[in-house]
């Protein structure tokens, strides 16, 4: 039978990547308390396609797939990435897999337990033999404004923020790691459930921890910089403001190549 794609294609111009998006696919993942955690993932792989092929051959992409284990750890990423560079006579092969994470939070003063969920996306890229991989999590925090809590006689302003760390690592990081991480360097996490003691509990004592964006961005970064298995990371956090008309940013990127070789 005909087959186009691999035809010449009538521009020549290499193809950085190529290939499907918005496949939703049941997905087993690692949980530090549960050993693995059920969840659905939206994924998107790609190769790479050199000029002398007009096109790739998508439906070698769900096959891959539906061939795979669907537990998604460095073994098994690495030999679905290793069977769809074969599949489709690529050099490089990309995959990434984005999902919710749940973890089950209990209330600070009552103990009442509900589940959190967290957006997460692991990548994969083959580039010949060479995996690289990456996490990224995202994490909602609450902050307490230190420059409304100096200059104000009663209050202080108050807002969600959301950080964001994505990694690139040499080694197992627990997702769990992250988030905690994340938790802790702002004032104070967001809980699924909480009940009237909680919230008294919670105000507290995140108006003794009160954060700048600058601040939660920074305590994250100091954190991530003990971890050994990371060769680069970025840490974006975001607070929604509650009294002001924008949201207020702030970013650190670092690689962390050169001093963990």
């Amino acid at each position: 039978m005909l087959d186009v794609q691999n035809d010449p294609a009538s521009v020549p111009v290499d193809i950085d990547r190529v290939g499907i998006k918005h496949v939703h696919f049941p997905l087993m993942v690692l949980d530090r308390a549960q050993g693995r955690q059920h969840t659905v993932a939206q994924v998107e792989m790609g190769v790479d396609l050199p000029a002398c092929f007009k096109g790739t051959h998508m439906s070698r992409f769900v096959e891959a797939l539906q061939d795979w284990s669907g537990i998604l750890d460095y073994p098994s990423l690495k030999h679905l990435l290793n069977d769809v560079q074969a599949r489709l006579d690529a050099q490089r092969a990309w995959i990434s897999f984005s999902f919710p994470f749940f973890l089950e939070r209990a209330a600070p003063a009552s103990g009442s337990k509900a589940r959190m969920d967290y957006h997460c996306r692991v990548a994969g890229e083959f580039q010949g033999s060479r995996l690289l991989f990456s996490l990224e999590v995202e994490v909602p925090v609450m902050t307490v404004c230190p420059c409304s809590l100096a200059i104000c006689d009663q209050a202080a302003h108050s807002q969600r923020a959301v950080v964001r760390v994505q990694t690139r690592n040499k080694g197992l990081i627990w997702l769990e790691d992250l988030i905690e991480l994340a938790q802790e360097s702002a004032s104070s996490p967001v809980y699924a459930l909480l009940k009237r003691e909680d919230e008294k509990l919670v105000i507290d004592n995140a108006f003794k921890r009160p954060c700048f964006v600058e601040d939660v961005v920074r305590n994250v970064s100091h954190e991530l910089e003990k971890l050994t298995q990371l060769l680069w990371y970025r840490v974006e956090v975001e607070s929604q403001e509650s009294i002001h008309n924008h949201s207020a940013y702030a970013c650190i990127e670092r690689s962390l190549t050169g001093m963990k070789a």
